[in-house]
């Protein structure tokens, strides 16, 4: 099933066989064709552009993707049974969401257990969800992911979309950009890894008629950032942008009444942590502190 899902994601026997299974293009496609064997019906066929997926093969996909997590979390929590007992607590943000929430999530965390070694991991959301249901992370800051089967989400605010121009941009001296200023320049997509994101400015353009077609397309906070500084191009992102922002760039509100996405946190149901379930309990209380610290943001 690895084999099968990582021809599939490339889209190449060839490269998948170099660069994420490292292993002969030969043995790759006898493996492939076992799994369909042992499965009884096609799963991938050659096209034009490459391998592609069938119907049946697109359904299996999502199928081994779940397995495949689930494998990794059975070994994952085989591994911790077998180590001697140690305190510790993984806390997830969505890359830049640490500048906001971690110092008040580690005071929280550090009364409730003095002695708790705590690790961050900072990922896009649907990684973020991902760990998640691998048991990797015991609680995250993120967006509403659909595909988080036994993931639970607890709503803590919403966000505004704002524009990010370059400081020398002749948008830059407005007060408000409207989305037909943004339809008008070259746009810079900062979805790449964040389909809720994408959803949410999708649908803002929608309700004026606007279907944006991106120039470039970003993988991160950082690099979104250095495109619009590099390109001269505008991009639409959460207002948490403003606690990394480059010199280079400024952030303008959206005219009108500007559209919102959520953060949550996000923790497996399965979990056992008290910690956990004492963090959880503070929720409200770590809301109020941070609005406390950034009532311009909320």
């Amino acid at each position: 099933m690895r084999y099968f899902v990582a021809v599939a994601e490339e889209g190449s026997l060839t490269n998948a066989a170099e660069r994420r299974l490292h292993t002969a293009q030969p043995s790759l496609s006898r493996q492939i064709r076992d799994l369909e064997l042992e499965v009884g019906v096609k799963l991938l066929e050659r096209g034009a552009r490459g391998i592609e997926l069938t119907p049946a093969g697109r359904t299996f996909l999502d199928h081994a993707r779940l397995a495949l997590l689930q494998v990794e979390a059975a070994g994952e929590a085989a591994r911790r049974a077998a180590q001697p007992a140690k305190a510790t607590f993984m806390i997830g943000f969505l890359t830049g969401h640490e500048m906001v929430w971690l110092p008040d999530a580690l005071r929280i965390l550090r009364e409730e257990e003095p002695g708790i070694e705590i690790t961050l991991a900072s990922q896009p959301s649907p990684d973020l969800a991902g760990a998640l249901m691998r048991g990797k992370v015991d609680v995250a800051f993120l967006r509403r992911e659909k595909e988080a089967p036994g993931i639970t989400f607890k709503f803590m605010i919403k966000e505004p979309l704002v524009a990010m121009v370059p400081t020398g941009h002749r948008l830059a001296s407005r007060k408000e950009i409207s989305p037909q200023e943004i339809a008008a320049e070259t746009y810079i997509t900062p979805t790449r890894y964040a389909p809720v994101l994408k959803s949410v400015i999708e649908r803002y353009m929608a309700e004026f008629g606007i279907t944006l077609k991106p120039e470039y397309e970003a993988d991160n906070l950082t690099s979104t950032m250095s495109l619009v500084a590099s390109t001269g191009g505008v991009t639409v992102l959460p207002i948490y942008a403003r606690h990394v922002l480059l010199s280079s760039v400024v952030l303008r509100p959206l005219k009108g009444k500007p559209p919102t996405i959520d953060l949550v946190m996000g923790y497996n149901r399965s979990s056992t942590s008290p910690l956990l379930k004492r963090f959880l309990a503070r929720a409200d209380e770590l809301v109020a502190a941070v609005a406390r610290r950034t009532s311009s943001d909320l």
